[in-house]
């Protein structure tokens, strides 16, 4: 088995946190511009929002930068599509 070193790790972590978060940046800028949110569900949204949430703790409990960093930025931008999808249907 390949054991890379923990600056490999790292930044292998960083990139996949990078790639992960600025997925939803072009979704939440979409919704906050056309407050449009019929297409998205509600059931799904609410189920990210947590598990993004969980795993933001779960970072934090592990002291783990990456996973910390990447699931702060998502906690913040699901958070705020799932608003709108509350506010606006």
């Amino acid at each position: 088995m390949i054991h890379p070193s923990m600056p490999a790790l790292e930044i292998l972590g960083f990139v996949a946190a990078v790639l992960t978060t600025l997925c939803w940046l072009p979704q939440a800028l979409r919704t906050l511009r056309t407050k449009d949110t019929k297409s998205l569900s509600l059931v799904t949204q609410s189920s990210l929002t947590l598990g993004v949430g969980l795993w933001l703790i779960y970072g934090i409990l592990l002291g783990n930068l990456p996973l910390i960093l990447a699931n702060a930025v998502t906690f913040v931008l699901v958070v705020l599509i799932l608003a709108m999808k509350l506010r606006y249907g």
